[in-house]
């Protein structure tokens, strides 16, 4: 399944690489609410909230009344993740708030989240560097890999969300020897994202059991949605 990705940042629906570089901004908020109606699911993250320096609270909220989506960015507490999904939010994504800066999985914060709100309701984000797991917007990284941190997360989320950030907005494909890794550490729902640039990527990811978020190379139109 191809998850189409909405990025906020200062008020605009942006692509970054690496999450970075600003490559793109729009403000047509309609042509891109519209063109994704006909997905089953979209991501939506505040890059804002994510990086600590505000949020779009209005636009997500906006947004979430509109279209079927998976909401992530600066959510660190149940309360937040309530807040999120009163908005409209069908599931949130969580990624620094399960991370400890001593290089351990938060595994009370995260079985607290999942009693608080429903594990259906959670997707863990999973973003790696340099094979690290990255938090506080990209912008640090803590010692600890995917491989250790999603069996210890199995029983407290939906779905994890993988991102290779190493590839991110450079539309060189995604590392499917990656995918296939990771598919093998979960039953939950797997999705990936970090470079995807065509649809037979989305294809053979799907045949391994792994939905792809899409985002530069539908933004630039290399793949139609």
């Amino acid at each position: 399944m191809l998850i189409p990705s909405i990025d906020l940042l200062g008020g605009r629906i942006v692509q970054l690489v690496q999450g970075e570089k600003l490559r793109l901004a729009f403000d047509d908020f309609d042509y891109w609410i519209e063109k994704f109606s006909k997905f089953p699911l979209v991501q939506l993250i505040d890059l804002d909230a994510a990086m600590r320096q505000g949020d779009n609270s209005e636009l997500v909220a906006m947004i979430a009344g509109r279209l079927p989506v998976q909401v992530g960015g600066g959510i660190h507490s149940i309360d937040r993740a309530r807040r999120v999904l009163d908005a409209g939010a069908r599931r949130v994504i969580i990624g620094s708030a399960l991370f400890s800066e001593a290089g351990k999985v938060n595994a009370a914060f995260a079985a607290e989240l999942a009693a608080g709100i429903g594990a259906e309701r959670v997707v863990a984000g999973i973003d790696t560097k340099n094979g690290r797991i990255a938090v506080k917007g990209w912008k640090a990284q803590v010692a600890l890999t995917p491989d250790e941190a999603i069996p210890q997360l199995e029983n407290h989320a939906g779905a994890f969300l993988y991102t290779h950030v190493d590839c991110e907005g450079l539309m060189q494909g995604f590392p499917i020897d990656t995918a296939s890794r990771l598919r093998k550490l979960t039953r939950r729902q797997l999705i990936v994202a970090g470079g995807i640039r065509s649809q037979q990527e989305v294809e053979v990811l799907d045949a391994l059991g792994a939905d792809a978020v899409v985002g530069m190379a539908v933004y630039t139109e290399l793949l139609s949605v």
